[in-house]
């Protein structure tokens, strides 16, 4: 997805760039228990790896203390899902398991899976100040930028800790005293209806 449009992708191997995997352990205290989303080339070296395309992550166990996920930006047409798939995972992992989850996601705060999974559900989100967040592509810096805006998104207990580590990356934004709350009115053409319901 880049802001809503559906983009089908070929490519799975765009990895994290290693400031980023340097900010995740930080934030987790050093370890990452999960990559759901692992590819090849990953620097992130999770204690567990599910590899794209051999393993499919949206299908395995999610029960770990911290996950760090870099889902595939394109829809999987093989599998029948999108990002939101993925983000509906890591607010399950959170509030069924209190796994503390990190997502490098596009910024795409009008589109359904942001409305339904990151607004109202998860603690806070970092946007990135990179224009152009510059993947790795085969393990290797030199990747392409991306071509939309990211962020890394936080669903979990510890604000401050997060806030301390990726207010150098990017403005943190605290968005848990949305938890529970009715956000937004969509039109249908008959009137008002919820957007979403976030209880």
């Amino acid at each position: 997805m880049t802001a809503g449009r559906k983009v089908v992708g070929h490519s799975r191997d765009w990895g994290t760039p290693k400031k980023y995997v340097e900010a995740v352990r930080e934030v987790f205290g050093g370890t990452v228990d999960l990559d759901p989303c692992s590819k090849r080339f990953s620097v992130v070296k999770a204690r567990v790896e599910y590899l794209l395309p051999e393993h499919d992550g949206l299908r395995e166990s999610w029960n770990f203390p911290t996950i760090y996920v870099n889902p595939p930006y394109g829809a999987d047409q093989e599998h029948g899902t999108t990002i939101k798939n993925w983000l509906r995972k890591c607010d399950e992992a959170h509030r069924l398991h209190g796994s503390e989850v990190l997502a490098l996601v596009p910024v795409a705060t009008n589109t359904d899976h942001w409305k339904r999974y990151v607004f109202g559900k998860a603690a806070a989100i970092c946007f990135l100040y990179d224009t152009r967040l510059r993947f790795l592509v085969g393990g290797q810096d030199g990747g392409k930028g991306a071509p939309m805006s990211c962020a890394m998104v936080y669903w979990g207990a510890n604000f401050e800790r997060f806030f301390e580590v990726f207010m150098r990356y990017g403005a943190v934004v605290d968005i848990g005293k949305l938890k529970g709350l009715q956000i937004g009115r969509e039109t249908d053409g008959n009137g008002q209806r919820e957007f979403a319901d976030f209880i």
